[in-house]
């Protein structure tokens, strides 16, 4: 094994058990994040120069990550995303990529929070009454759809109505209860989505974001140093999240 690696499994148990309690309930192991894959980034050439402070060594030309570091970034997150939730505001979940795309919109779903997982519209944030419009729209075609209201038209009719509210679905379904801007963004990955984060920016958004070796940190107000490629690496940090969210939201009252 690795030297790096090494650098991790020496961690004894009751260091381990310290930084949990410090770290409150949210129970942050180092042994996990290691076996998830967190702490692989990329390649040494690839590396931004911003990132530095979150990397502890080199293995096979590739960067390896802190995760002291990134259990310090994921802990404020977590902290972040609880008082969010406790005060009643919106966190919306951004995950385009491709190899996390489902794992991205199945855990929006499970916490009843917004997201955006096929591609971000320019202008979401800058431009939101136009998107605004196109949601009522939406929701107005969903509307006469359910009431039945679809049967006056043709056949041909009804399959374009029906090939765009398909389309809508896909563009604005994660939003569709979007009444107003976000409070904050949660960005899995800061390459795809660096438009997400620009325009989270200009309308003073609070951005949270996995930060892997070549991205800039800065650009984000809580980054999680981390791999945002492997999916185990993305899952651990979102079922954290996850956690975080389920236990701070009210229960439904019987």
């Amino acid at each position: 094994m690795a030297e790096v690696e090494k650098k991790f499994k020496k961690v004894k148990k009751e260091d381990l058990t310290a930084m949990q309690k410090s770290r409150g309930d949210f129970k942050l192991d180092l042994e996990e994040m290691t076996r998830a894959g967190l702490h692989f980034g990329h390649q040494t050439s690839r590396r931004h120069p911003k990132m530095e402070p979150y990397l502890s060594g080199v293995r096979n030309a590739v960067h390896i990550i802190d995760l002291e570091k990134t259990a310090e970034k994921l802990q404020e997150v977590l902290n972040f995303v609880q008082r969010l939730i406790a005060e009643n505001k919106v966190l919306l979940l951004v995950g385009t990529k491709i190899q996390v795309k489902n794992l991205a919109e199945d855990t929006a779903r499970e916490c009843g929070i917004p997201y955006v997982g096929n591609r971000w519209l320019g202008g979401t944030f800058t431009n939101f009454e136009t998107i605004f419009k196109r949601i009522e729209y939406f929701k107005s075609l969903e509307r006469k759809k359910a009431e039945g209201e679809l049967e006056k038209y043709t056949k041909k009719e009804r399959a374009k109505i029906n090939q765009e509210i398909y389309d809508l679905e896909i563009n604005f379904g994660g939003i569709k209860e979007l009444t107003k801007l976000p409070d904050a963004i949660f960005v899995l990955d800061m390459k795809k989505d660096a438009l997400a984060i620009k325009e989270a920016k200009m309308k003073g958004i609070k951005v949270i974001a996995i930060a892997d070796t070549n991205t800039d940190p800065t650009l984000a107000d809580y980054p999680i140093p981390a791999n945002d490629d492997a999916i185990s690496s993305v899952r651990y940090i979102l079922e954290k999240v996850k956690e975080v969210i389920l236990k701070e939201k009210p229960k439904p009252t019987k």
